[in-house]
């Protein structure tokens, strides 16, 4: 690839930040630092027309990646780190946040740690009396067959010293929509940590789609 091209397009991104760049350039461009010597553009391009957008890219698995004509396991190991230093950069930033406040910082975080699973991942985020977030666990498969127990979390909670809680799931088919498993879960927990002063702030469902919160629904 010319070299005059790869300086042309730093140099824009510099002068204009990321929104002078079209999708395939911001690709093109991360792909120019592992890939030498070599036109990334086609590339980048046909990515983005396999994996959709973006986000897409980001949420591919190591396998997917490299199946990619033109990526190598350096190119995909390095889309990977840089999905997960996002990770972990939300991570740091919601534990800053009253996410009662902000509930898009939520969804944020949500998509960026559950991305485009293949199946139902249910997260409970632990809260202090800031609303700030004190930790998180995962559970994978199905909200009404993932072991997500009320007792468990009520027991998180004591042990964090947890003031509340907001739980958080995704659905991979791309609906929002609660499922009525969904919502007798979240009965249940609200009833429990009700029970010992625990607050249940929210229950959101994400997905590529979107979110939908149960709280702005009045579901609780």
């Amino acid at each position: 690839m010319n070299s005059g091209h790869r300086e042309r397009l730093r140099k824009k991104y510099l002068k204009g930040g990321f929104n002078a760049l079209h999708d395939y350039e911001m690709l093109e461009l991360l792909l120019t630092f592992v890939i030498p010597r070599r036109d990334v553009k086609p590339i980048a391009k046909a990515m983005l027309v396999k994996f959709k957008d973006m986000q897409g890219v980001m949420d591919a698995s190591l396998k997917d990646l490299t199946d990619c004509r033109g990526i190598g396991e350096n190119a995909a190991t390095m889309l990977l780190l840089l999905k997960d230093l996002c990770t972990e950069y939300l991570t740091i930033k919601i534990k800053k946040t009253d996410v009662v406040g902000s509930p898009a910082d939520v969804v944020n975080f949500a998509r960026m740690c559950l991305g485009a699973a293949r199946q139902e991942t249910f997260m409970i985020l632990y809260l202090n009396t800031k609303n700030h977030v004190l930790d998180y666990d995962r559970h994978e498969g199905t909200v009404d067959r993932a072991a997500v127990y009320p007792r468990n979390i009520i027991k998180r909670c004591l042990e964090l010293h947890a003031s509340s809680i907001i739980l958080v799931h995704n659905h991979p088919s791309g609906q929002t929509e609660p499922s009525p498993a969904d919502i007798n879960i979240t009965r249940e927990i609200d009833k429990a940590a009700g029970a010992v002063g625990i607050t249940l702030h929210d229950h959101i469902v994400v997905s590529s789609q979107g979110y939908c919160s149960f709280r702005e629904n009045r579901l609780i």
